[in-house]
């Protein structure tokens, strides 16, 4: 059974009325709830000014903290530090790497721009030594990712659990995260194209890995709003640093900078809260209807299978004959998107967004994404607006 949210997301959705937005997975509509949410920032911050900071952390955030926690069933809220992206926390977690030698850092070959160039630029200086296992095949990277983790000798693992390039998943994070041999050894997941996009449980692995995720896509909060759990024991003091990270300090005197030792550590300083006010918004939104993520999956999932379904009955030649990057077999796990790859993806992306229907396109593959806002009925007007468009 699929959703019919459209009545909940009317500001967006009125906007631009002929627009046909297929890029869920870029730039993910806001529920009017989080655009009532930013506008009550505003009004708080008017009418407390100064004092607004003593709501934040004294109520707003432990209500995110809580709302994210509950999501990914963590079991300490207070695990979770907020940054404005998440580039910020890699550079937090690279500054905690041992010094004196090259780190080594273990990750896919189908990381995010943020990481892929960071490391990319450190590895020219010969300042890290990176090993990239390929995520194709898919149904085999798991197993693969994990023998490399095995075999030890990494200072940092670091891996996508849904690939933004594909949709595809990296398969159990608790598995991987057991995989890694060596104890001082930092785990992070980057989880941007799984939170709020699959069911996701970290119970399991909690206490061995970070994850990173924010609230520009799935989470529905627009941009500013990012968060990392940071299990208890490993990095407590990185050497990129902000204010915000000692207020979770005990009190009193102490050797040295003094950071706290829940998630606060790897916080860094002032920062606009507007978007904890959307994702906040957001949280009580989807309660209230009673939608969850399994819901939201598996409407999408419906999504795509009558969009690939309609772009065959339609005879859309130039995606049709495109390699399906994403995996779709029946039983197999995969994100909110579909991605084809094709020569000409930035001719199509160019032609489409020409006629008002909005895609994606990273190199040589074009990305279609699916969200709660769209109806199913869409769909079949989305394609054949599609076909007209590359006719």
């Amino acid at each position: 059974m699929t959703l019919d949210l459209r009545g909940h997301f009317s500001e967006f959705r009125a906007a631009q009325p002929g627009r046909i937005h297929l890029a869920a997975h870029s730039h993910h509509f806001w529920p009017d709830a989080a655009c009532a949410a930013h506008r009550r920032a505003l009004g708080e911050a008017a009418r407390l000014a100064d004092a607004k900071w003593d709501a934040i952390f004294g109520e707003l955030i432990p209500r995110v903290q809580r709302g994210i926690a509950a999501m990914l069933a963590l079991p300490d809220p207070s695990t979770i530090a907020f940054a404005p992206n998440t580039h910020d926390f890699l550079r937090r977690l690279l500054s905690a790497l041992p010094p004196g030698r090259s780190p080594r850092i273990l990750t896919s070959d189908s990381e995010f721009h943020s990481f892929t160039r960071q490391i990319a630029r450190l590895e020219e200086e010969g300042l890290v030594a990176v090993e990239r296992i390929s995520a194709e095949p898919f149904d085999s990277f798991g197993e693969r990712f994990a023998s490399a983790a095995r075999r030890g000798g990494h200072d940092l693992v670091f891996v996508s659990q849904v690939f933004f390039n594909s949709a595809a998943t990296a398969g159990s994070l608790d598995a991987i995260a057991a995989a890694v041999r060596d104890a001082p050894t930092l785990v992070v997941f980057d989880g941007y194209h799984g939170f709020m996009a699959v069911p996701t449980a970290l119970a399991g692995s909690a206490d061995r890995a970070f994850y990173l995720a924010g609230g520009y896509k799935y989470a529905m909060a627009g941009e500013g709003v990012c968060f990392m759990h940071c299990p208890a024991g490993f990095a407590p003091r990185p050497r990129d640093t902000g204010w915000f990270a000692a207020f979770g300090a005990l009190r009193g005197a102490s050797a040295g900078v003094a950071y706290g030792t829940d998630g606060s550590r790897f916080m860094g300083a002032t920062f606009d809260p507007t978007g904890l006010y959307r994702l906040a918004a957001v949280f009580d939104w989807m309660q209230g209807i009673g939608l969850s993520v399994e819901a939201i999956l598996a409407h999408v999932l419906a999504l795509q299978a009558r969009f690939l379904a309609e772009l065959a009955r339609a005879k859309v030649k130039p995606l049709c004959d495109a390699r399906l990057v994403t995996p779709v077999a029946a039983g197999t796990a995969r994100g909110h998107f579909l991605t084809f790859e094709l020569g000409s993806a930035q001719a199509i992306h160019d032609r489409l967004m020409r006629a008002k229907i909005v895609t994606d396109v990273r190199g040589e593959r074009i990305r279609f994404g699916f969200g709660c806002y769209h109806a199913a009925e869409e769909i079949d007007a989305a394609v054949a607006a599609i076909a007209r468009a590359l006719a």
